[in-house]
């Protein structure tokens, strides 16, 4: 497939674009700094320097000809949520990167279109906000807070894409991998012996290991039965604080000293909120639809993360 791809620079796609890559797939990579892809030069590559965001860059021959010609497209682009306090221009931002990139792009499809066509579009778990009893699946309402609310526009938003074109919709959960992410953040900590649970230890973490979110991408591009919403996470969320244990002891490290919330809402503000309130995701549409994960479960997806092999 010729495929169109959106945020897909960073962490996901620093595993997705080589797996796509290796699927026979050719790519258009959008992204708003033209920094190479370290250790990536293939021939099935173009990159395009762009700010999905602004109504301008749609106007490049370039993203013109890429759109036109792409049987599919993957819309990751968003400004990450928890890495920065949510001022009111970071609020602006969160959201302006989220609806500005995918309104644009899906009047791109309307104004050039092409029959068959797939968009995947991402989401977030966010979309149901937070509890430490609830349990949520697809058809779980969107949360009234900051997050749910954007997340229920941003797929709004995917949804006025072409009707001949299938929608996938992907409400992604914590994605772990060992160069990025929450993981990422927290292995210097835990290798140095100062890791534990953040805040209460009670919140829910519904996480996917990157490898898995990779291939459900791909799965979604590919397979004609996948269409609508599915929430991208492992069958097994897991409370905080057996997180913790769970890396300390794939680590050999203890876990014991808790990150109290003070300290992280100092540092993040209202972002905080993204790891001190969790919610419980399982996904009963990929249960249905008949996806495999290769690491189903905590143990197997954080000995995968951390092994020498995964840096």
């Amino acid at each position: 497939m010729r495929l169109l791809l959106l945020g897909c620079t960073g962490f996901v796609g620093r595993e997705l674009v080589p797996h796509l890559l290796a699927r026979g797939h050719q790519l258009v990579v959008v992204s708003r700094q033209l920094v190479p892809l370290v250790g990536l030069e293939h021939p099935e590559l173009r990159r395009i320097q762009a700010d999905p965001a602004l109504a301008a860059s749609w106007q490049e021959p370039a993203l013109i000809a890429a759109v036109a010609e792409a049987d599919g497209v993957v819309n990751l682009a968003g400004e990450p949520i928890a890495e920065k306090r949510w001022s009111d221009e970071q609020r602006r931002r969160l959201i302006d990167s989220r609806l500005g990139s995918t309104t644009h792009l899906v009047e791109a499809l309307r104004t050039h279109p092409r029959p068959n066509r797939v968009l995947v579009s991402g989401s977030a778990v966010g979309y149901y906000g937070s509890s430490e009893d609830a349990r949520f699946s697809e058809s779980s309402p969107a949360a009234p807070d900051l997050l749910g609310q954007l997340c229920r526009d941003w797929e709004a938003a995917a949804d006025q894409a072409p009707s001949d074109c299938r929608l996938v919709k992907l409400r992604i959960g914590i994605v772990l991998g060992p160069d990025g992410g929450a993981l990422g953040k927290m292995l210097p900590v835990f290798r140095s012996g100062l890791g534990g649970p953040i805040g209460s230890g009670r919140q829910w973490m519904s996480w996917i290991h990157r490898t898995d979110l990779c291939a459900l991408i791909a799965s979604a591009l590919e397979t004609p039965d996948y269409q609508g919403v599915y929430n991208a996470v492992a069958p097994q969320p897991v409370r905080m604080g057996r997180f913790a244990a769970a890396l300390g002891r794939v680590l050999k490290r203890p876990s014991l000293l808790p990150v109290p919330a003070p300290v992280l809402q100092l540092m993040l503000g209202d972002g905080a909120s993204v790891v001190l309130e969790g919610q419980q995701v399982v996904s009963e549409r990929l249960e249905l639809q008949g996806f495999t994960f290769r690491y189903p479960d905590l143990d197997s997806a954080l000995a995968a993360a951390t092994s020498p092999a995964a840096h």
